[in-house]
């Protein structure tokens, strides 16, 4: 017999993890513009017929990007709240955060160019 407690956690996590990405895409201009891109991203990925291999590779970049805006966000929320003067060490944390969300975006860009550069130009 399955433990109902364990799946109704679950479903609680599950619950309270959509309700901060509501926030979240509410709430972020970065965000906001990322989901933005996303979608035409995507239409775009319908329009060329890219391939199953290469609609893996978009969606793990655009999530591997919203992920990390995520987490950078969590990141300065937290340090803004912790200390909320003005601090070098919290400001380079913050840095290396927003440095994190870069190197993805310059990832899924550079994957994007590979992907669709080539249905553009044929």
């Amino acid at each position: 017999m399955p433990d109902t407690t364990y799946f109704r956690n679950r479903v609680r996590s599950i619950r309270y993890a959509a309700k901060g990405a509501w926030i979240l895409l509410k709430s972020e201009a970065s965000i906001q513009v990322q989901f933005a891109v996303a979608l035409v991203v995507c239409a775009a990925g319908w329009y060329y017929h890219i391939s199953p291999m290469e609609w893996i590779v978009q969606l793990l970049a655009i999530g591997m990007v919203m992920g990390l805006e995520a987490i950078n966000t969590a990141i300065e929320a937290l340090s803004d709240y912790v200390q909320p003067e003005r601090d070098s060490r919290i400001g380079q944390l913050k840095d290396i955060s927003a440095g994190a969300v870069l190197i993805g975006a310059v990832a899924a860009g550079i994957a994007g160019l590979i992907i669709y550069l080539p249905k553009i130009f044929s």
